[in-house]
């Protein structure tokens, strides 16, 4: 029997792969056997060392998700450049804090269109061609642990992801007569750039960490299993699921 791990001969795209979070998954899904397209607004020069070590091929594409306008072009130049696209995940996201009597405008617009306007834009524009190409797909939204909680002074931040897991679900609903599998992964506390802020405040972090039955951030190859499962056939009957990868937190 053939191994439903195996990502040979697909063609993923990861959103904001350059670093942290959706470095690893792109390296976790090369690994797998995956060609990889990396798409944001920084050269990924580290992830397509990591990828082009693997033997799988690398594409990188500049593309500002502020707006949901490069969503047909991603799409596009992926097929054209690398013949298929079987795996997208929705990965790049920004945060801004501030008391919600304080939070601004401005702050809100940011948030909501890179981490949840975009990212419906781009499933939307995959999913067209997936069902085009007859051949279905896997679409992994990367959502939060603040999908399930409140948190506080990220309001724009957990409207979205709250948003996002409400979106796969919808999406899984209308997409999986279509072969097409969506579902996201909420990671808990990791070592990102996003979490810098609270891992220097001494009390927060001391919180967090007391609260984590694993007893550690996380650190970002830890959702490479999780990711290489929802892009492969070992989850072909896997819809609308939002797979916290948390070291145990909402558990507590």
């Amino acid at each position: 029997m053939s191994n439903p791990f195996d990502l040979a001969g697909r063609v993923g795209v990861v959103t904001g792969a350059n670093t942290g979070l959706g470095q690893a998954i792109a390296v976790a899904l090369a690994e797998a056997g995956a060609d990889i397209a990396a798409v944001g607004r920084t050269a990924p020069s580290e992830t397509a060392r990591a990828v082009e070590a693997t033997g799988r091929k690398f594409l990188a594409i500049d593309a500002d998700l502020a707006s949901a306008a490069p969503a047909a072009h991603i799409v596009d130049t992926v097929c054209e450049r690398l013949g298929r696209l079987d795996i997208l995940v929705n990965n790049a996201g920004i945060i801004r804090r501030a008391d919600a009597l304080e939070f601004s405008e401005a702050d809100w617009d940011a948030v909501m269109n890179v981490n949840l306007k975009s990212a419906f834009f781009l499933a939307q524009a995959a999913a067209r061609r997936m069902v085009e190409s007859g051949l279905g797909g896997k679409i992994i939204n990367i959502a939060s642990m603040l999908s399930f909680q409140g948190g506080i002074r990220v309001a724009s931040y957990t409207a979205s992801k709250s948003g996002l897991a409400g979106l796969t679900k919808l999406l899984a609903n209308e997409w999986a007569p279509k072969h097409i599998n969506v579902n996201a992964i909420a990671p808990g506390y990791f070592a990102t750039g996003n979490t810098e802020a609270l891992r220097k405040d001494e009390v927060r972090n001391r919180d967090i960490l007391a609260r984590i039955p694993a007893g550690r951030w996380g650190v970002p190859a830890d959702l490479g299993g999780a990711a290489v499962f929802l892009a492969s056939r070992a989850s072909d009957y896997v819809h609308g699921a939002v797979l916290p990868v948390d070291g145990g937190w909402l558990a507590r």
